[in-house]
């Protein structure tokens, strides 16, 4: 049986970290969805002007591996298998083939970037956006979007931190799940 209801978290995870397992938890716990789709970003056109981005095999095996136990969710590489960018408008039609709502899950920092992403319009016209608090940031409601608060308490971490590290498992283990260890470690050294 197809999912109804389906919550899309998108990003590049360079690395998955405690934040995003934070999110996706709260997301699942306010009873909105029948699957949250982790989808891992094939190009981050945005993100690799920004810095080396990790391959996306890589980083879909970090994903997989830190969002295994997570109820309701599932990681995809369907944008891993498109040529080009990795945008959001196209994962959510493809979705809306297989559901009856998509509802993208965001953190608060993106929620006010949202008329920036590609085909904006056409996006804010198809989906709720979920947004996820973070730290210093107040509610954050888009202009113009469909939006909710996603209750959980904010977790002061972001990938770019990470990546500030010396990428040892005693810099890791406490903002990266173990098992996103190894793979990390490997790849960026």
């Amino acid at each position: 049986m197809k999912p109804r209801r389906i919550g899309l978290f998108g990003g590049t995870f360079d690395p998955p970290h405690f934040g995003h397992v934070a999110a996706l938890r709260a997301a699942a716990s306010t009873g909105r969805f029948d699957l949250i789709e982790v989808t891992v970003a094939g190009d981050p056109y945005r993100k690799s002007l920004e810095w080396v981005v990790l391959g996306a095999p890589v980083r879909l095996a970090m994903a997989q591996v830190a969002f295994a136990d997570l109820d309701l969710v599932e990681v995809s590489n369907r944008e891993i298998l498109r040529v080009g960018p990795s945008y959001t408008i196209d994962t959510v039609r493809e979705l809306l083939n297989e559901a009856q709502s998509v509802d993208l899950i965001v953190g608060a920092d993106l929620a006010l970037q949202l008329d920036g992403w590609h085909q904006a319009d056409a996006l804010r016209d198809l989906v709720k956006v979920g947004v996820v608090p973070r730290p210093g940031s107040v509610t954050v409601e888009p202009p113009g979007w469909d939006s909710y608060q996603i209750p959980m308490d904010p977790v002061d971490l972001s990938s770019s931190f990470i990546r500030g590290l010396d990428y040892s498992s005693d810099s890791l283990k406490n903002f990266v799940p173990e098992q996103v260890i190894p793979l990390y470690e490997g790849a960026r050294r």
